[in-house]
């Protein structure tokens, strides 16, 4: 199996936030999930234990975002 993105869910006080998803985009989370358990959907992460982390790596990736808080951060 090839080395997925998501390594870590780190244990932190949560923030509640509600959002609305598609039915689609939440079975191919439930499925990455599955995937990062190794396959095993025995004791794979929930959906919601999923999406910060994922949220925060694709922000750390972006770019674009963190030269332009850099630049505003300087000024």
């Amino acid at each position: 199996m090839t080395r997925l993105k998501l390594a870590d869910l780190n244990d932190e006080k949560p923030v509640r936030l509600t959002l609305e998803i598609s039915a689609r985009l939440h079975r191919t989370l439930a499925a990455y999930a599955v995937a990062v358990n190794g396959g095993d959907p025995k004791g794979a992460p929930t959906v919601e234990r999923l999406v910060p982390p994922m949220l925060e790596r694709f922000i750390a990736a972006d770019r674009a975002f963190a030269k332009a808080r850099r630049s505003r951060n300087e000024t």
